[in-house]
């Protein structure tokens, strides 16, 4: 049996090893998809992916299974039982930019038709190089920032883009690694 090789760091817990396998660096197009791993690498900020892996499931749960439209209507009491719960992490800005992200997301939405139509953008439709990826993930940066949403600075963006496969950031040796070399813009 031929044994699969892997990233170095999904082989360093159990939990990282089906997300590599199935989800990490594959390309995303279903925008409540991207709307959720955008807000799960801003809940990342200052923690590890593994805290935030084992509470994806509760995040699902308590943000409308990140729907939107939902969350965008949340008031002061949703926001005030959000701080409460310990299954997910219980940062007042970090649970407020997720409302606030669904309010950005929903605009964009309205302005390019899907989220995936001008996330994707960002690299013209196909995942990047690497030695690209930091100047789009400064750019993607700005303009979230600039378009009202929140826990989106560069290095953010970049593990986003690494997670939906904006970017594919598989060591050369993974059997997820593209076969053949992806362009430099």
């Amino acid at each position: 049996m031929k044994i699969k090789r892997r990233c170095a760091w999904a082989e360093t817990n159990a939990l990282f090893i089906p997300y590599h396998d199935r989800e990490w660096g594959v390309p995303v197009h279903e925008d409540r998809l991207l709307f959720e791993m955008l807000n799960l690498e801003g809940a990342q900020a200052g923690l590890s992916w593994l805290t935030i892996l084992k509470k994806r499931a509760h995040y699902q749960k308590v943000f409308d299974h990140f729907k939107a439209r939902k969350i965008a209507a949340y008031g002061a009491a949703k926001r005030a039982a959000l701080l409460k719960d310990a299954g997910i992490v219980r940062n007042r800005l970090k649970i407020h930019a997720v409302i606030e992200n669904a309010k950005a997301f929903l605009a964009v939405q309205r302005e390019y038709g899907s989220f995936d139509r001008y996330i994707w953008g960002f690299v013209d439709g196909k995942p990047l190089a690497k030695k690209a990826a930091a100047a789009c993930s400064e750019r993607m940066s700005k303009e979230l920032k600039r378009r009202g949403f929140r826990f989106v600075g560069p290095t953010i963006c970049y593990a986003f883009m690494q997670a939906v496969g904006l970017l594919n950031d598989h060591a050369p040796r993974c059997f997820r690694a593209p076969k053949k070399i992806v362009r430099n813009p």
